[in-house]
């Protein structure tokens, strides 16, 4: 099946066709660690880990690069407001940034290049710029001269006019054009400095990422990511000098995704509603923020709220019942094939066509998980069926839609938390072991129509979060 994209750089959706066959070549820009990840930081790097992984699941070999911006004014302002080194607030924030995205299931990137440390190449690509007349020097600083460059303005889709108009740029009267853009600054007092052909200083933003991502992914690659507030002037920069560097055309297929509104207000600081990864996950699991993450297109705004978030909550445990229900019917008996086993098995197979569908549709997690919570019902209706002894359990059957639904959850690195929430490792079976012995407890008091036990231990259970339901083929529990 076709896979189409949505392309920044074209504003439609294009079939997406590898630089090269059966490889992904995936740039995104990070963060720079300057304080603990906000929720508007988590959103590009859960949208690109399920891309990632998607990409993963169809048999394509993934290069995923991710910058850390180690080197910038606010890392230098929070050093000097600590009175510390700029790099212990950078390694600071970039151990909080692991810890974060580790616990919300972002699998690390190939590699982490950092400015620091990068320098080298940084100058070379400048120097390159200045040989082939795209930049200029003056009194140590060099700047890009964006009229060399007769598609700027492409991605973002403005005229040099516009841009000048709206636009908020340093002022400097030595610069050939007010948007001509700083690809080295001269050093100034408090701030970090390296040996350079136009004397000590450091890199301007943007030539990092052009650096980087050439070093480590090739002069042309597949995708790039991020935040809708980078389209101007980040990468629009990005794409100045990088093809102004190599002669050749950067990136194929450029990615942006939407923003977090808050009561339909974009996020931010200077609004007060602001909110840090760590400060969400006190009150919310972080597979919880993931999925409220992944529920929506990830080019659409996403408003943040208590009440969404709860409502996710909700969706999430509806997919992890399913995964305990079949988690529960591989324990009962074997009774063969039936014409409810092979449409159950049919379902989970709709399903994942669903699913691929959706995800070739510029990874449309929305309707992917939407392919989830169908299988989910047909999981319920099959384990009902069951239970009522209406149709015999086929094994086999449930162990194919089983790894069928783990490997959907696993693309949307949902799996994870659906395996946390069944009784698995070391302590599975005495856990297990305790369970089966309270509930043949229960059993026995059944038995004996003492309704008053059973029901006061099925309550007891139930303030520890376990749910006990009862079928013809006896007890099940399950947490909550």
């Amino acid at each position: 099946m076709t896979m189409k994209v949505y392309n920044t750089l074209t504003r439609q959706k294009e079939t997406f066709v590898p630089v090269e066959p059966g490889k992904v070549k995936i740039y995104v820009c990070g963060v720079t660690p300057y304080n603990h990840p906000h929720i508007g930081n988590a959103r590009p790097f859960v949208t690109w880990d399920v891309i990632r992984r998607y990409f993963v699941y169809l048999g394509y070999d993934v290069q995923y690069v991710q910058n850390f911006t180690d080197v910038d004014d606010k890392i230098i302002n929070a050093a000097n407001t600590e009175n510390v080194s700029w790099d212990v607030i950078a390694n600071r924030y970039i151990a909080s940034y692991f810890e974060i995205m580790d616990s919300l299931g972002v699998k690390r990137a190939d590699v982490y290049p950092r400015v620091s440390e990068h320098i080298p190449e940084i100058i070379d690509v400048v120097q390159k710029l200045i040989d082939k007349g795209f930049a200029y020097v003056i009194d140590g600083d060099v700047y890009y001269k964006i009229t060399a460059f007769d598609d700027y303005g492409h991605l973002s889709g403005r005229s040099l006019d516009d841009m000048q108009a709206g636009a908020r740029v340093d002022i400097d009267d030595r610069k050939e054009n007010p948007m001509d853009f700083a690809l080295w600054k001269s050093a100034k007092p408090g701030e970090p400095a390296w040996e350079s052909p136009w004397g000590q200083g450091r890199p301007g933003w943007h030539i990092e990422c052009s650096a980087m991502s050439i070093k480590y992914l090739g002069e042309t690659f597949d995708f790039h990511g991020g935040g809708s507030d980078l389209i101007f002037p980040h990468h629009e920069n990005e794409i100045a000098q990088s093809e102004a560097y190599t002669g050749k055309p950067f990136v194929h297929y450029w990615l942006h995704n939407g923003f977090i509104t808050v009561n339909e207000e974009k996020m931010s600081k200077s609004l007060g509603n602001f909110f840090l990864v760590q400060d969400i996950t006190k009150h919310y699991s972080p597979a919880v923020l993931r999925f409220f993450l992944i529920a929506t297109h990830y080019r659409s705004p996403l408003d943040f709220s208590d009440e969404r978030l709860s409502e996710e909550a909700r969706g999430l445990e509806r997919l992890t019942a399913a995964y305990e229900t079949l988690t529960y019917l591989k324990t009962l008996s074997h009774d063969g094939p039936s014409a409810d086993s092979a449409a159950f098995v049919a379902a989970a197979k709709q399903a994942e066509a669903d699913f691929i569908e959706a995800m070739n549709d510029d990874f449309n997690t929305s309707l992917a998980v939407s392919a989830l919570f169908n299988l989910a019902k047909e999981i319920n209706i099959y384990h009902s069926k069951v239970v009522s002894e209406k149709s015999g359990n086929d094994a086999r059957a449930v162990e194919t839609v089983m790894t069928c639904y783990a490997r959907l959850a696993d693309v949307l690195g949902l799996k994870e938390a659906f395996v946390s929430n069944t009784t698995v490792g070391a302590d599975a079976e005495l856990t297990q072991g305790l369970m089966d012995l309270i509930l043949s407890i229960r059993a026995e008091a059944r038995q004996k129509k003492d309704w008053a036990t059973a029901d006061k231990i099925r309550d007891a259970l139930g303030q520890l979060n376990i749910i006990v339901e009862d079928s013809p083929q006896g007890a099940r529990w399950k947490k909550q």
